[in-house]
């Protein structure tokens, strides 16, 4: 029993072997051959019987008493020797056993190297380190690739069925990929450089050659969508092989080598092939077969640029074909519905096939762009487009629908270079459109000029605003004329006037014609009324821009209400006191200017269903020496019966004469202040400049020609607001 006091504390101490223990001389080469013994037995399948406790101890001694070099040389000759034997048996296998021989001594290497390694873990960490030799798990996989990867007998044997078996797989035999997987495998833990210097490099060269035959053999009989299919299940297949037996690192090589032999090499016969080639498939909408070309080409080097290149050229060529076909130049509403319905073929294949690709987008604009310029009047007929759409083609569509055709055509408006040009028709054809009532809706007109703001600015739109405000503006002053006024109007015609700011409207200066006495009697009390109500203002009457409605009594009493134009009415007036006129007669009364009248009495006399007066002698056209009669014989099932005026729809060449004249002069003074503006705020500039800075200001609305530019510079000099540098006449200052 131990009394209650603390433990005593004992001291140990470690002393030193009094004598030196001498070392059997044998004892180094008696414990290599129990470690040599155990290394065969272990290659032998025999690990069971070991004691991997003692022959640790055993390998730990050696090292110990400096006999690490015996122990690693001894080891390195054992293992030579086993290789040697163990390649034997490889060499001797036959056909398919080969690899599933290889694989297994390889199984069985490793397993063995594993064992070697954990006994001989003590002369890895201290013996291999000091003396730079190779750890034992690497020495054991560097015999291998020497003694067997690289054996004469085996080496070339192995790449060959390698490929084989690869090259069998790709004409469609069903290969064992897991036993591929592990070889593969094997090389790769051999080290990168040996999967790639023993096996990748030939494989990526025999590959080549595979697949330059085969694409020569499928170019020749296949057409291009059926070639672009092989190729992508090709590239495809290449991909499954690397993720199920390959090393990763291969998928980028081995698909290069697909892409250049069968699409880099063939790029430009695939996209120009007859009958199937890209321009077939523009044509067909062949979207799949798009898509597909796209996704190929974009993995080689100028693919895309190519198919851009072909697409741009015959998107041009066919644009320009479009837009100077004299046949589609007839009806300018199906010429601009043409020029959508490509539009949107092409986006739908840009959005469907190529993914939505920007630089294509682009291309296709270019291409708009280019041709849509090409014909003069395709401002002029995407304006009588949109005419038409809002005088009857929108009827019942809804909001939507009108937003969706109004974005369509502002596409093709940003095409335009000459947009001062469709602005100076936009002008005309709204004022008919507002003068005759004839618009579908008025948001769908504001929506159109609220877009066109939003594209060109303000100035743009200013004058076609104001068309609106002023028929508002009438409309008010309508109601108070006759407020103020309908006692002394009595019975009389009524009058509804559209007072209309000059400068606003496209009105061209028309000599006024006579208008019959009880019409003009209410003119001039509204022109009275209007006067006194408004200093300062002066009205011009503009008869060849309005209408009437005339009630006319024919034959057995038959009552109808007519609808016509203001020189309609004054022809019509005059055979309430005559039976029948000569043309002269007419012209003396009415003072209608010729064009005019001649379309006029087309209209009244030459249209079947609508020929209140009957011409002699009988014929489409109107001519000097014609007589015009009261048709008492006039029926139609309608109460109220519309006459319209014969007149084109497009202008007249004069006509169109006269429109770009106007244009032009519209332009000068625009040119003119950026010119302006240009050299005040840089002061001195040379010619050249001039022109690319006043094209960049304009090429909004219209492109301008440098030689109108050189007049504009030339007038201006001439008005003192700039003047030529005395020593260099390319150079301009300005005078403030």
């Amino acid at each position: 029993m131990s009394g209650g006091g603390p433990p005593r504390k004992r001291n140990f101490k470690i002393e030193a072997f009094k004598n030196r223990v001498e070392l059997d001389p044998k004892y180094a080469e008696r414990t290599w051959k129990v470690l040599e013994h155990a290394i065969h037995e272990i290659y032998n399948h025999n690990a069971s019987g070991l004691s991997f406790e003692e022959l640790y101890r055993s390998a730990y001694n050696m090292v110990l008493h400096k006999y690490g070099e015996k122990l690693y040389d001894g080891l390195q000759s054992t293992m030579t020797w086993r290789l040697k034997e163990i390649s034997k048996s490889i060499e001797a296998a036959q056909g398919g056993l080969f690899l599933e021989e290889l694989n297994a001594k390889w199984m069985d290497h490793n397993k063995a190297l594993q064992m070697i390694r954990d006994i001989l873990m003590y002369m890895d960490r201290t013996y291999v380190p000091t003396s730079h030799r190779t750890p034992v798990h690497e020495l054991g996989l560097n015999l291998w690739r020497d003694h067997i990867i690289r054996s004469p007998m085996i080496h070339s044997r192995l790449v060959n069925t390698l490929l084989d078996l690869i090259k069998g797989e790709r004409m469609g035999e069903v290969i064992n990929r897991g036993l591929m997987r592990s070889i593969t495998k094997m090389l790769m833990d051999l080290g990168p450089a040996v999967y790639q210097d023993d096996f990748e490099k030939l494989f990526l060269d025999v590959s080549a050659s595979f697949y330059s035959v085969e694409s020569q053999e499928f170019i020749e009989c296949c057409d291009c969508g059926n070639y672009l299919k092989k190729a992508e299940r090709r590239l495809n297949e290449e991909m499954e092989r690397v993720s199920h037996y390959l090393d990763a690192g291969s998928e980028a090589k081995i698909t290069s080598v697909v892409e250049k032999e069968m699409i880099a090499n063939h790029m430009h016969r695939l996209v120009h092939m007859e009958n199937s080639g890209l321009v077939n498939m523009l044509v067909d909408d062949r979207y799949e077969d798009l898509g597909r070309m796209y996704s190929l080409f974009r993995r080689v080097p100028d693919g895309l640029s190519t198919i851009r290149d072909v697409m741009t050229s015959y998107l041009r060529e066919t644009g320009k074909q479009l837009v100077m076909d004299p046949e589609s130049l007839k009806d300018p509403v199906e010429f601009v519905q043409r020029l959508l319905n490509e539009k949107d073929k092409h986006d739908k294949i840009i959005s469907v096939a190529f993914g939505n690709d920007k630089t294509f987008q682009n291309a296709l604009n270019s291409s708009f762009e280019y041709f849509i310029n090409l014909n003069n009047r395709s401002p002029e007929f995407i304006s009588l487009y949109v005419d038409d759409k809002l005088r009857k083609g929108l009827k019942g569509a809804t909001e939507e629908d009108v937003e969706v055709i109004m974005d369509k055509v502002m596409m093709l408006f940003r095409y335009l270079q000459e947009k001062d040009v469709f602005e100076k028709y936009y002008k005309q054809h709204l004022a008919k459109r507002l003068l005759s009532g004839k618009t579908v809706s008025d948001d769908a007109e504001r929506s159109m000029i609220v877009k066109l703001k939003t594209e060109c600015g303000y100035q743009f739109t200013s004058k076609l605003e104001g068309m609106f405000t002023d028929m508002k503006t009438s409309q008010d002053t309508m109601q108070d004329f006759y407020a103020k006024k309908s006692e002394e109007l009595g019975d009389g015609p009524t009058l509804d006037v559209h007072i209309l700011t000059t400068g606003s409207w496209p009105t061209q200066p028309s000599p006024p014609c006579n208008l019959p006495t009880e019409i003009l009697t209410v003119c001039e009390k509204f022109r009275a009324y209007y006067l006194g109500t408004h200093n300062g203002r002066r009205l011009t009457w503009q008869t060849n821009m309005g209408t009437a409605d005339i009630k006319a009594t024919f034959g057995k009493g038959q009552k109808h209400e007519l609808n016509v134009s203001t020189y309609q009415m004054c022809v019509l007036m005059l055979f309430n006191n005559a039976d029948g006129l000569t043309y002269k007669d007419i012209e003396r009364d009415t003072e209608i200017p010729a064009s005019d009248l001649k379309r006029c009495l087309q209209s009244l006399a030459c249209v079947k269903g609508k020929n209140v007066l009957r011409k002699e002698p009988m014929s489409k056209d109107i001519s000097e020496d014609d007589t015009f009669y009261f048709n008492d014989k006039f029926t139609s099932k309608l109460v109220k019966v519309k006459i319209g005026t014969v007149v084109a729809q497009k202008e007249s060449e004069p006509e169109k004469q006269e429109t770009r004249q106007r244009v032009e002069e519209d332009r000068k003074p625009q040119i003119e202040a950026a010119i302006v503006r240009i050299m005040k705020s840089r002061r001195v500039l040379d010619h050249n400049s001039i022109v690319a800075e006043v094209t960049k200001q304009l090429q909004a609305r219209f492109l301008p020609n440098p030689v109108v530019i050189k007049k504009r510079i030339e007038s201006l000099i001439e008005r003192e607001f700039l003047e030529r540098d005395k020593v260099d006449r390319k150079l301009y200052r300005y005078l403030a």
